[in-house]
Parts: structure tokens; C-alpha cells; sequence
């Protein structure tokens, strides 16, 4: 019953994705050379009520669906390891025209090109994974 319920979310995040078009590859690029406000708007629309979400979530203790609560851990600051990691995921973003959200959405919208940028995306995990303790962190 829950994979149906997560089933669900997803179609209704692609179809959102898909509506506003924030998996349109013309407005990435309009965003990267700053002639759009369109996908600032959606990003920082999002973080606003990613924000509001997380302070509700840890002022009355919502908890999982399982009934456990819900713990925000602390990550360790480092300027490094955001620094780089923003630029390689900026770069990728900008080369493929689509974050990973939108990459799935593409795929169920019936852009097969797409996959080779998620076996990348895949890949690039997967070797990250590998790298994970000779790097900054």
C-alpha cells in the first residue's frame, strides 16, 4: 500500500515538474544566462517552503509514517566540500539541461535521451562512493 501512496507522489511531482515546466530545458538555459526569473521563482518558492516545512516538522514533532520522529543531524561545516560539490553539480545541470528531479520526469514524459544523463548522474554517484574518504569533507 505505501509504494502505491509513494507511486502516487511521484506521477503527481512529475506532473508539477512537468506543468510549470521546471523540467524544460529552454528555461534551465533562460535561467543560466539570467534572462528568466521563471526557475528562481520555483527554486526559491521551494526553499521557502522547504524552510517553513522543516521548522513545523521540528516544532511539533511531527513523526514518520511508521510513527518514529523525525531527526534533523547536524552536518559538519566545511566551505570545500560545498564549494566543489555546487560547481560539479551546477556544471552537470547546466550540460544536461535538467537536476535530478526533472531528469525522471523527462523519462516519463517519454524523453529517452535522458537516461544516458541518468546513467551518468548513476555513475558519477557510484564513483563518488568510491572517492568518498580521499576527499575533502
Amino acid at each position: 500500500m505505501r509504494g502505491i501512496l509513494y507511486l502516487l507522489i511521484g506521477i503527481f511531482f512529475g506532473v508539477v515538474m512537468l506543468k510549470s515546466e521546471a523540467a524544460s530545458w529552454f528555461r534551465i538555459y533562460e535561467m543560466f544566462q539570467f534572462k528568466s526569473f521563471h526557475m528562481y521563482g520555483i527554486i526559491g518558492s521551494s526553499l521557502v517552503f522547504g524552510v517553513i516545512m522543516v521548522q513545523l516538522i521540528k516544532r511539533l514533532n511531527v513523526k514518520t509514517i511508521d510513527g518514529n520522529p523525525i531527526r534533523f543531524i547536524d552536518k559538519d561545516r566545511s566551505v570545500a566540500r560545498y564549494l566543489i560539490g555546487g560547481i560539479i553539480f551546477g556544471l552537470g545541470w547546466a550540460l544536461a539541461g535538467a537536476c535530478p528531479g526533472p531528469m525522471f520526469t523527462l523519462v516519463g514524459a517519454g524523453f529517452l535521451p535522458i537516461v544516458i544523463v541518468i546513467i551518468g548522474a548513476l555513475l558519477g554517484t557510484w564513483f563518488y562512493g568510491l572517492l568518498k574518504n580521499k576527499l575533502p569533507h
